[in-house]
């Protein structure tokens, strides 16, 4: 006897993957085509990429989408502008942006830590003071929000700053972009990545990517062969002009990120919603006397608090479990250590973030963790005082 299909046990609050709405696994069930030889299904990823290019604000990227999770448009980037003795810098304040350093070693690069403060984001003014002193470096990579920890980078100021020292930059913007404003005219990222199952709330299994031309030049002047064949950003280049792919879409995630941007693109509140209701669960902990991992540099994606004295990330984890509602710890540096909440996509929606405090007021009240306020109640005054 065939086993049942797994049903969702939980609610997602998880700083991705995320809930995935319901139109979304509608058009996941759309009849499939032959993506290698439609011709139309190659117009309708063109679409797809020039709408990407639009919400971004540019005419200076090309929108790719990659089959395989964000770590795929990662490495692909990594894969691609590396050549081996590149010194690439690596801009570390967090688990994320540390990891970045692994990429480029694996493609023969020679990555050069800039290491900060992980409960803070980086300093412009102090890593201008650094490259000063040292800018041969092939490319940078930083990350806009490290998810393990929630710190936000202000890429705004840092990618013009690293183009003034001639150094090109790739940018993780996995878990902030379509939850966070993100302008590739004011923020010229030559690589700005993407993922389908943060913000945006398609399943996990694509990644997308920005590529400016200056990057597209690098990879076309290369000594050497590109030591990836998947991981290989111009062999997808001219999938339109030629009608190839090097690998055959799926076409049925290609429906479901086009639903996804749909709602995107008609959901004109959707940055003041994240932000508002970011700020109102930090409110909601703080006041309760619960305390956030960062110091400063806050994301409207994602919460990190704490974990309390006296109990574990475990027991909380696994109490919220029980009331039906996922949420995460951390790992490397921040295992065990702290819990984050997800408020990104179809997270980032008030009435369930209402049911997460709800339930985590309940949790650490069994626990015996001392609340000085409730959770539920701060974050609805909070959301009242914005307008929302």
């Amino acid at each position: 006897m065939a086993k049942d299909l797994l049903k969702p046990r939980f609610e997602l609050m998880t700083p991705g993957p995320t809930q995935v709405a319901e139109n979304v696994r509608q058009a996941l069930s759309l009849p499939c085509t032959n993506p290698d030889l439609d011709p139309d299904f190659y117009t309708y990823t063109e679409d797809i990429c020039k709408d990407l290019e639009s919400f971004f604000h540019t005419k200076d990227h090309q929108a790719l989408v990659l089959s395989g999770e964000g770590i795929l448009g990662l490495e692909a980037a990594f894969a691609s502008l590396t050549q081996p003795g590149d010194r690439v810098l690596v801009l570390d304040n967090g688990v994320y942006g540390k990891g970045n350093a692994d990429f480029v070693r694996l493609y023969g690069g020679v990555p050069v830590l800039y290491t900060t403060n992980y409960h803070e984001p980086i300093d412009p003014e102090k890593l201008e003071a650094f490259l000063e002193t040292d800018h041969d470096f092939a490319y940078a990579s930083l990350v806009h929000c490290d998810t393990p920890s929630g710190i936000l980078n202000d890429i705004d100021t840092l990618v013009p700053l690293l183009h003034r020292f001639g150094i090109l930059t790739v940018v993780d913007a996995v878990s902030s972009a379509f939850g966070m404003p993100i302008d590739l005219t004011r923020t010229p990222a030559d690589i700005l990545c993407l993922g389908s199952q943060k913000a945006l709330s398609a399943p996990p299994g694509l990644s997308m990517l920005l590529v400016s031309t200056k990057a597209w030049d690098r990879m076309a002047h290369r000594k050497t062969p590109i030591a990836s064949f998947y991981a290989n950003l111009p062999a997808m280049k001219d999938y339109a002009k030629n009608q190839w792919f090097p690998y055959t879409m799926p076409s049925a995630d290609m429906n479901g990120l086009r639903q996804t941007l749909n709602n995107v693109l008609e959901d004109p509140e959707i940055f003041a919603r994240h932000h508002a209701l970011a700020k109102a669960t930090r409110a909601a902990l703080t006041k309760a006397g619960l305390t956030l991992y960062e110091r400063s540099g806050f994301s409207d994606t994602v919460t990190v608090f704490n974990v309390p004295e006296g109990t574990t990330d475990t027991a909380i984890l696994s109490g919220m479990k029980a009331q039906g509602i996922l949420l995460a710890g951390s790992f490397d540096v921040l295992a065990g250590k702290v819990i984050r909440i997800g408020h990104m996509g179809e997270n980032a929606r008030k009435e369930k973030l209402q049911r997460t405090l709800r339930a985590l007021q309940k949790v650490l009240t069994g626990l015996q963790v001392p609340l000085k306020a409730d959770l539920e109640q701060v974050f609805t005054a909070s959301l009242a005082e914005q307008d929302l």
